[in-house]
């Protein structure tokens, strides 16, 4: 094919367009392999981009989406070859490097990871780079010395993407996890997610005070801001906070009080520059470590025709668990 349907971000004096469209595949960036891409995911990112609510795409155009999954077309890349089963998650795709939201991407052969046999194109995008995202927040924890004897962990934003697949992921591996939402008619689908506590987003929005009374030994945290804040005033003696997110917001109105008194970490997690043995490493436990089941449970699926009013449902927080795009 030489063109092929792709949503195309575009920027004139007027303002952001956005629309599904033809796209010539002379047209694409550099690179060393072709996929042919069948599945992506709709990220809180992606929500940003197509609505232009973020400067999230820093070229023009851009064919939004920021991960895929997909099979090689062609390569001249040595570690890929046609037929490899691929996934691709974030190094800019969708905001510097023509993105998922296409029928066709051609990308750096380094940006690609091999898909794990066990997880099917679907089920990778069911996870997509919220899940791993959420992966890469638990690997931080556990590096930090957080294990299930030491308390509950509370996730922020929990039935979001990473919130949701966190919960999953904490719960099979035995944590008790604290879900915090904003939306309480959620509750029923957090506790079939693992969770064993629902905590309203409420209590962690009020006033942020240096220390507050010790709650949890860890959390991950997906909406920054006055959250973060309180989460971190929260958290036990020596415990750990993954941050991974900024839905509430980029300011930490905190204080050096929990780092100093009670030997609290803050964990910076960043999945889109993520070094590739990291990132392979968090797909093998991805497929090991999450319930098959539960991603199945949170996963709705759409077409590519949809994506940019999912886009504005996510950015507005009205989507629940994973939205998966079917592509090819």
């Amino acid at each position: 094919m030489t063109t092929f349907k792709a949503i195309v971000i575009d920027k004139t004096d007027a303002g952001q367009s956005v629309r599904l469209t033809d796209f010539d595949e002379k047209d694409l960036m550099d690179g060393e392999v072709t996929v042919r891409v069948e599945w992506s995911t709709v990220n809180y990112k992606d929500g940003l981009a197509v609505t232009g609510k973020a400067p999230v795409v820093r070229r023009f155009p851009m064919i939004a989406g920021v991960d895929f999954a997909g099979t090689v077309e062609s390569s001249t890349h040595p570690s890929w070859k046609a037929g490899d089963q691929v996934i691709l998650n974030g190094w800019g795709l969708g905001e510097t490097h023509l993105g998922a939201y296409a029928e066709k991407a051609r990308v750096k052969g380094d940006w690609l990871v091999r898909r794990p046999a066990r997880i099917s194109a679907r089920e990778a995008m069911a996870i997509g780079t919220a899940g791993y995202t959420a992966m890469l927040a638990v690997m931080a924890l556990e590096r930090a010395g957080i294990d299930p004897s030491r308390g509950p962990v509370i996730v922020t934003g929990a039935a979001g993407g990473v919130g949701s697949v966190a919960v999953a992921l904490l719960a099979k591996l035995g944590y008790a996890v604290a879900a915090s939402t904003g939306r309480p008619e959620e509750s029923a689908y957090l506790k079939e997610l693992g969770a064993s506590e629902v905590v309203n987003r409420s209590e962690l929005t009020g006033p942020v005070r240096p220390l507050g009374k010790e709650r949890w030994a860890a959390g991950i945290d997906v909406v920054g801001s006055t959250a973060l804040a309180n989460v971190l005033s929260m958290t036990r003696y020596g415990g750990a906070v993954a941050a991974c997110g900024l839905a509430g917001g980029m300011d930490l109105p905190s204080s050096v009080a929990p780092f100093i008194l009670r030997g609290v970490s803050l964990l910076g997690i960043d999945s889109v520059m993520c070094p590739l043995p990291l990132r392979q490493e968090a797909w093998r436990r991805l497929e090991t470590d999450l319930d098959r089941a539960k991603i199945a449970a949170m996963a709705n699926e759409i077409g590519l025709d949809e994506v940019i009013a999912a886009g504005r449902r996510i950015v507005e927080g009205k989507v629940r668990g994973r939205i998966v795009v079917k592509i090819g």
